[in-house]
């Protein structure tokens, strides 16, 4: 895993620690929008949207403009209907930018393929609880936190959200997929907020909390619904990389004023 670095704004105060061997973070933020929480939003660009043929160039675009971490969508081809890109890709990524790598992989047998991405420089993983997925669940999850990655678990549209409360006190991240994975460009599932707001409810009654992310047709209107549901990290593409000013988009997800 690699060393993570964080920009500084005035609007923020970010403290991270290390427990147990994982990173954490505690979020706090003073713009109106956000008081309801007063945790920091964190916006993720996806580069699945990026412009491939000046990647570097995008993520030193994405990372001037604001943004925390960088997302990477990994997908097999098999657990959904698409492939992108895999552990090399990642290891690319990791050199041009400080920002931590928030990896979603999108894959079956997650167990397998956990250690490269770890080598590669992911400084988050985020598997799924489908079975679909054909891997040990427990297992996974323990072996990203051992690594001193945080770990991130997630579910489709279609699955029911019970199917991941045993696992709630063993992960850092919670990933609420707001379309079906795959493909980018999909209309915003408003459904899944109540998945969103089952998680800030868990993270209300309990002194550890998650991470809750939020990924899938998010841009200013959208973001501005989960975040009052109770998500904190916004993963984009579209509404980034195909807009005219980055720093802008990753404002108005924030709902932070103009600059």
């Amino acid at each position: 895993m690699k060393q993570s670095g964080a920009s500084s704004r005035a609007y923020y105060e970010v403290m991270a620690f290390w427990s147990n061997g994982v990173l954490e973070f505690s979020h706090y933020s003073i713009t109106p929008l956000l008081h309801r929480s007063m945790r920091r939003i964190i916006v993720a660009p996806s580069i699945l949207a990026a412009d491939f043929s000046r990647l570097g160039e995008e993520i030193h675009r994405v990372e001037a403009a604001g943004a925390d971490w960088i997302h990477c969508d990994i997908m097999d081809g098999h657990f959904v209907d698409n492939i992108s890109f895999g552990p090399e890709m990642v290891g690319i990524v990791s050199g041009l930018t400080s920002l931590p790598l928030d990896v979603h992989l999108m894959i079956e047998h997650a167990d397998h393929y956990v250690p490269r991405f770890i080598k590669a420089g992911a400084n988050s993983i985020t598997v799924h609880v489908e079975p679909e997925a054909k891997h040990d669940l427990a297992s996974t999850l323990q072996r990203i936190r051992e690594s001193g990655c945080r770990a991130g678990l997630t579910l489709n549209p279609e699955t029911p959200f019970h199917l991941l409360e045993p696992y709630l006190d063993k992960i850092d991240i919670l990933l609420i997929m707001t379309v079906h994975p795959g493909f980018g460009g999909q209309s915003f599932r408003a459904d899944q907020m109540q998945k969103v707001r089952r998680a800030a409810k868990w993270n209300k009654s309990h002194e550890r909390k998650i991470d809750i992310e939020v990924d899938g047709g998010i841009n200013a209107h959208t973001a501005r619904l989960s975040i009052e549901n109770g998500a904190n990290v916004l993963v984009a593409g579209t509404s980034i990389f195909h807009s005219k000013d980055y720093a802008k988009a990753i404002r108005d997800l924030r709902g932070e004023p103009p600059a």
